[in-house]
This record gives C-alpha cells, structure tokens and sequence, in this order.
C-alpha cells in the first residue's frame, strides 16, 4: 500500500425524519476516524439538492464536492436502512449521479432495520446495483438488526460486541481498497476503464 491513507467516503442513505440509521452512520464514522490507515468523509443524503425532473450521470458535475471526493476516493461505505426489503430511492438517485468514480474502488455496506435480519435483506438488493456502478463489494457486511434497542438517547451504542465486528469489517474494507489502488496504480489502462 502507498503511503497515503485510504481515503474512503462514508454516505448515510436515508433522507427520512427520525431516522435510526443516522446513529448507525455517526458511530461507523467515528470508528473509521479511529484507524490510521484511513481518512473519510461524511455525506448525508439530505444534503444533495437534488432536481425532481431529472437525476442521473448527466447531473453529477452539479455535485462537485460528491464527483471530487468519489474521484480520489479509495472506497465507500455505504449505511443505509432496509425499506420494504429494498434501499431508499434517495440514497440510489444520488449514487446515480457518478460512473466512472467508481470503478475499482471497494464498497462496504451496512445494514440497518428495525426488525430482526439487521438490513440482511437490503443489502443483498444492493449487491447487483453497486456491481453495475463498477464498485468492489467486500464480503463483511455489518447489520444492525432491532437498531431502537441498541443506542441510548444520546446516541451511544450499547452492545460491546459491535467493537469487535467493525474492526473485522473495516479490516476487510481496508484489505480490498488497497488492493483496488494497487491495481488502479499499477495496471495497464487496458485492465482498467
């Protein structure tokens, strides 16, 4: 791995209000913040002003700070809830917005749900979509099943267990973004698009 850090984006997807992800986001997001070897920046789906007659690649240089960051970026992770067994329609209309700032970058999602499978369901819808965007999905996924019952009010996660289950899915997320950039640095432009 060069030395530089990874730089790897974090995006909370979902725009919704009372939203038990956001939780789910910030504790990931301080955890990356916690390794050395990576630096992130946070992104809310709620922030991306995005026009109802029109969404797509056409529109992405309208989000410049999106484009730049995805264009140097090593990875992402994505946090995002399960609806109806499916991702919401704003976290994919933003997504949409860029192509060739993905391909051959790792992505790592984490799944959120008020139920029992802890977003085990939407992640598993995602895995084609961000296939096709070219993303590299790592096979450590994070699932936050019954997400009301474990944070505080304050936002503090109570299950100790989760300390230990982020490491190993940063450790992957790591493994396969240097990986990715080793390949994008040093293979031939006709290996890479």
């Amino acid at each position: 791995m060069s030395e530089s850090k990874l730089f790897i984006p974090t995006i909370l997807g979902t725009p919704r209000k009372d939203r038990e992800s956001e939780n789910v986001a910030k504790w990931v997001y301080s955890k990356m913040q916690d390794r050395d070897e990576i630096e992130s920046k946070f992104f809310d789906v709620r922030d991306f002003d995005l026009p109802r007659d029109n969404y797509g690649t056409e529109i992405g240089c309208d989000f410049p700070e999106w484009r730049d960051s995805m264009a140097r970026a090593d990875g992402l992770v994505i946090v995002t809830p399960e609806y109806n067994h499916g991702y919401p329609g704003a976290l994919k209309s933003v997504l949409d917005l860029l192509l060739k700032e993905y391909i051959h970058k790792a992505v790592a999602i984490v799944g959120v749900s008020a139920g029992p499978w802890g977003g085990t369901r939407v992640i598993e819808s995602m895995v084609p979509m961000v296939r096709e965007l070219g993303l590299v999905v790592t096979f450590s996924d994070l699932n936050f099943p019954s997400v009301r019952s474990k944070f505080d009010a304050d936002g503090n996660l109570l299950d100790p267990a989760y300390d230990n289950r982020v490491k190993g899915f940063l450790d992957e997320l790591v493994w396969m973004a240097a990986s990715l950039r080793w390949g994008r640095e040093n293979l031939s432009s006709k290996h890479h698009q």
